[in-house]
């Protein structure tokens, strides 16, 4: 595959999530997959998600990384 990423469906999209790496929380933007070597003849794929904070700033985790935050009502 020449592109170097590729958007993927994920049942968590536009929910809030918990980076269990960080504990950072935020709504799940997108989850793509993206080549992240640095190498242009060895391609490494991972899936990253894109999560907002509540900053507004987006930032970065392996998909394996998130879980559903559940809202005290």
């Amino acid at each position: 595959m020449s592109e170097r990423y590729e958007y993927v469906p994920h049942p968590l999209l536009r929910r809030r999530v918990r980076d269990i790496a960080s504990g950072a929380e935020g709504e799940l933007m997108a989850v793509i997959n993206e080549n992240v070597s640095d190498s242009a003849t060895y391609a490494r794929w991972m899936e990253l998600a894109y999560i907002r904070g509540a900053s507004g700033r987006e930032f970065t985790t392996a998909i394996h990384n998130i879980e559903t935050v559940s809202r005290m009502t």
